[in-house]
């Protein structure tokens, strides 16, 4: 492994006695230099005393995992900070990847002492040489270091060359390979990766220190809110509370957060129903009459499990909050005793603004809307409206409530509906950085690549087509349904074995014969036909609001796109081919830089009050549900 370009001890520690960072342009392998990070012996600054810059978004790549399951750097990223080396397991060269290897293993050593940084940390060794370095390879190399507590670490390879060289050139990796075939020389290299995929520190060979890592990693842990153990003084986590990622390898170990750490804040939902954010259109007419006791009464409701049948579920269930108001660990959520809900739960984000609700449109009233999941029988599964009200009419907290509110009116079908809405109405989330930088006209506001993914969004990816936006606001969708084949490729079921996970590590391939036998079959799924009756409706679906979309996954009606470069990736494919797709899709050969650019901008979409919003849901008092 041949080294160049390396910094000597002495401007090493002039560099860190005087603050300063040197940080390369990813593009350009030659020319770039390693972040001078301090050697053994040097000294290192105290954790928390310094900064690290944003350097650039981490790429993204397909790979496989040491048991041979397909996987991805952003899936495996999650919401950890990430230590990112490139290898390769037959390297001979004793001041390269063994050496990278054994500084990580201490690394990880020391990380898995400390209890903070451990659950929040990920070391992945990916190797550039997928002939050689197999999965089962890489298995055995894998445990070579693992014989004591240790900290995750994932060993991961693409699955063949052409996989490869995307990831190398995201990262700035040249790589040679000598004439005989055996040994390669590079640049030995090692990426720090925030919570947020943006990687904040890259060393080199002749910098490569344990005791540096940990100090960098300590400074990120420090500058920013764990995603696992959310303090008093600290935004709430807009995130799962059970993080599943990894689920399918042997080294997962779950990371739920206690709901203890939930703590709410009351806030004046009248001026959120009443105000305008940037970036969003004026509120209608409807939101402006709604009453404090109107949205209080809703809010209560929406977290009340006694409004289902047994009184386990409430709208919250699959709704949560601090999962953008939908359900980010499940792909559809589960009904009353565990009953299959066929779609993703839609994110309530500025559900005010939609004409029509549900995947399907069927309804255009949100007064109305609530009642479809109280007497679906694989949702709430109420058996009539009268039975609901006769049930809230005799619990002592509500009857005085819906007097306060609706007047002599008191509860019925229509004010049951009237507060939900009155609530629903108040999650209004915009000024997001977009916002900011495109109506807002703060030039500072956005980033360059999230700059270059608007760009492509409004060109050559034309995504505006259907989430679309006008001069003063942008509700990133057109209200229309379209047929992208995802339905109409769920509803032609398989024949083939499928991988199914049975346990952490563990999946077997699984014949759908035998998988019917078992299970309950996914139910069919025709879309707006359903509604209609009209063939040209069937497999479409409503076209959902962009905003939030980051805080939102997974994605698709049916939930089965995890993130949002696979939302990409899907586009850019086309869709699925079928007689009703509709004439707007078609592979757009974006480049693996321009889907990068592109989910960073749809992350930049995030609007600057979810978590006040979610706060807001955490004070809610709830009934007594033995009454």
């Amino acid at each position: 492994m041949r080294r160049r370009g390396a910094v000597t001890r002495a401007a090493a520690a002039f560099a860190v006695a005087v603050g300063v960072w040197l940080t390369p342009t990813l593009g350009d392998a030659h020319e770039s230099q390693p972040k001078v990070a301090t050697s053994p012996g040097i000294g290192i600054a105290a954790p928390g005393s310094y900064s690290l810059p944003r350097l650039k978004q981490a790429g993204d790549g397909r790979v496989l995992d040491e048991h041979g399951k397909r996987t991805s750097l952003h899936q495996l990223f999650a919401d950890r900070l990430i230590v990112l080396s490139f290898i390769y397991t037959h390297c001979a060269d004793p001041e390269g990847c063994p050496t990278a290897s054994y500084t990580l293993s201490r690394l990880a050593k020391r990380v898995a002492q400390d209890g903070v940084l451990a659950p929040q940390t990920r070391l992945i060794s990916l190797s550039f040489d997928p002939a050689r370095d197999t999965p089962a390879v890489l298995a055995r190399y894998a445990a070579s270091f693992r014989h004591a507590p240790t900290v995750e670490w994932q060993f991961v390879s693409p699955p063949d060359e052409d996989t490869l060289q995307p990831i190398l050139e995201r990262y700035g990796q040249v790589l040679q390979r000598d004439p005989d075939g055996g040994a390669y020389s590079h640049q030995l290299r090692v990426f720090l990766i925030d919570t947020e995929r943006q990687i904040r520190a890259i060393y080199g060979a002749a910098f490569l220190d344990s005791d540096t890592l940990y100090a960098d990693l300590k400074t990120l842990s420090l500058h920013q809110p764990s995603p696992h153990k959310p303090s008093a003084s600290t935004a709430i986590a807009t995130e799962p509370g059970d993080d599943k990622t990894n689920y399918r390898s042997g080294s997962y170990h779950t990371h739920s957060r206690a709901l203890a750490a939930r703590d709410g804040a009351d806030g004046n939902l009248v001026s959120s129903s009443s105000t305008q954010p940037l970036g969003l259109p004026a509120l209608p007419t409807t939101t402006a009459r709604v009453s404090a006791e109107q949205i209080a009464l809703g809010r209560q409701l929406f977290f009340d499990r006694r409004l289902s049948h047994n009184d386990t579920l409430a709208c919250a269930s699959c709704h949560v909050p601090e999962q953008g108001f939908t359900h980010r660990e499940l792909a559809t959520p589960v009904g009353l005793e565990g009953r299959t809900v066929r779609r993703n739960a839609p994110s309530l984000y500025n559900v005010a603004y939609q004409r029509r609700l549900f995947h399907d449109a069927r309804e255009s009233h949100l007064e109305q809307q609530v009642w479809s999941p109280l007497l679906a029988f694989n949702e709430m599964a109420n058996p009539a409206i009268g039975f609901v009200l006769d049930k809230l009419s005799d619990l002592d907290d509500y009857a005085a409530r819906f007097r306060a509110a609706f007047g002599d009116e008191g509860l019925s079908m229509r004010t049951l509906g009237a507060a939900l809405a009155a609530y629903e109405r108040t999650l209004v989330s915009g000024n997001s950085p977009f916002d900011r930088w495109y109506f807002g006209h703060d030039k500072n506001a956005l980033s360059e690549p999230a700059q270059h993914g608007f760009e492509l969004f409004h060109g050559k990816a034309g995504c505006v087509q259907c989430h679309t936006l006008q001069d003063r606001a942008a509700l990133f969708t057109d209200q229309e349904l379209h047929n992208t084949g995802l339905g109409y490729r769920r509803s032609m079921r398989s024949t083939v074995p499928g991988n199914v996970t049975v346990g952490p590590g563990l999946s077997l391939d699984v014949a759908p014969d035998v998988v019917r036998a078992a299970s309950e079959l996914p139910p069919n799924d025709l879309g707006r036909y359903e509604i209609t009756r009209d063939p040209a409706d069937r497999w479409r679906y409503k076209t959902p609001s962009l905003r939030n979309v980051a805080l939102t996954a997974p994605y698709m009606h049916d939930g089965s796109l995890a993130t949002l470069r696979a939302v990409v990736e899907f586009y850019n494919g086309g869709g699925v081919p079928n007689e009703g797709l509709d004439p707007r899709l078609k592979p757009l050969q974006l480049s693996a830089g321009e889907i990068d650019a592109l989910v960073t901008f749809l992350q930049s979409l995030t609007g600057d009050n979810v978590d006040a919003l979610t706060r807001e849901a955490f004070s809610t008092p709830i009934g007594d549900r033995h009454r």
